[in-house]
């Protein structure tokens, strides 16, 4: 994964094995990256591996893409639950975040056929295609909580964007442990749920959410590209759709307040999470897990055990008052010189 901005040399091996955890501080997990349309269960296992040996503390984003592109069928609850329950079973009891499918029209499913988008990215993707397809959202719910049953998974749904969507994704939750309790299948007694936000219409809505999930997990390269409307890909335009912009620093701040007020806790994923440049503002904020691709967890790991929290609390305050994402770059960049 790729990171914007500035971040410190290569830290040491001894960083690998330490922990990021402190007073007020935050974990760090592995956010596997995609491997492409065909990639088995066993490669995503390599990669998890590899991300525990650098030191992640666990998988902060299972994207379960890898089992649905690249095949002719739609994979059935036995398929997923083997596949999930492998990965799990790799963390050796560190905890799982599975994302429940997100693809629409821009990562077309040749088994389940949708109408063409004019902007897929604004159109049926993440939950809202979860929404409209309920049996294969109840499929893959149905394995994932029966491997919840066994090991430390937890489960979030992608591109939330209202109350009345989150509410009905909940209830196919329901629908799933019951059907698993007709069939003799004992679930889980419970098991955490949480969203994306991913979008400015549920960071600006976060303290109508936060009394319904579990956890918050800002999904910052999106968040940023919507709150900037400009398209990461679009090279014309790429540029404006930074994550340390100030406008997208307010609305994790203000998804953390309203977590704060109800008791739960936020996480972020993207590549601001991976950029070390970045973790003291993201943990002065208030944020509790990052979650990026191997390489960058020792990295992050150092910069995290090197914090201040009064100090991370200040910078944070003044980062949100920057006119922009430069200005907080230069920021941050002459608080690590300044920093002993």
């Amino acid at each position: 994964m790729a990171r914007r901005g500035r971040s410190w040399s290569s830290p040491r091996p001894r960083w690998k094995r330490t922990t990021a955890i402190g007073p007020g501080r935050a974990r760090s997990r592995s956010a596997p990256p995609g491997k492409g349309p065909t990639s088995p269960p066993s490669r995503r296992m390599g990669s998890g591996r590899a991300a525990l040996d650098a030191g992640a503390e666990g998988v902060g984003l299972l994207r379960t893409e890898f089992l649905f592109v690249g095949r002719d069928t739609l994979p059935g609850e036995d398929d997923q639950y083997g596949a999930y329950r492998s990965l799990a079973a790799a963390l050796d009891g560190r905890p799982m975040i599975l994302r429940t499918l997100d693809v629409g029209a821009d990562k077309p499913l040749p088994y389940l056929p949708r109408p063409s988008e004019a902007n897929p990215f604004l159109g049926v993707r993440g939950i809202r295609l979860g929404l409209e397809e309920p049996a294969l959202l109840a499929t893959q719910l149905r394995a994932a909580l029966r491997v919840a049953a066994e090991f430390p998974l937890k489960v979030m749904f992608p591109m939330v964007t209202t109350l009345d969507e989150l509410r009905r994704a909940r209830a196919v939750v329901r629908q799933a442990r019951e059907s698993l309790a007709a069939r003799g299948v004992r679930p889980p007694d419970r098991v955490e749920v949480g969203m994306m936000v991913e979008v400015p219409a549920a960071a600006l809505m976060a303290e109508v959410f936060a009394p319904e999930v579990d956890f918050f997990s800002i999904g910052t390269n999106d968040l940023s590209q919507y709150t900037m409307a400009a398209d990461r890909g679009n090279e014309h335009v790429a540029a404006l759709a930074d994550a340390l912009e100030p406008a997208v620093l307010r609305l994790i701040a203000r998804v953390i307040e309203a977590a704060d007020s109800h008791g739960k806790w936020v996480g972020v994923c993207g590549e601001l999470a991976g950029d070390p440049i970045a973790t003291p503002v993201l943990i002065g904020l208030g944020v509790r897990e990052l979650s990026m691709s191997a390489p960058s967890i020792a990295a992050v790991k150092q910069a995290t055990r090197m914090i201040d929290m009064a100090g991370a609390r200040a910078l944070a305050r003044e980062a949100l008052s920057q006119p922009s994402a430069a200005a907080v770059r230069s920021l941050l960049a002459s608080a690590r010189t300044e920093r002993p």
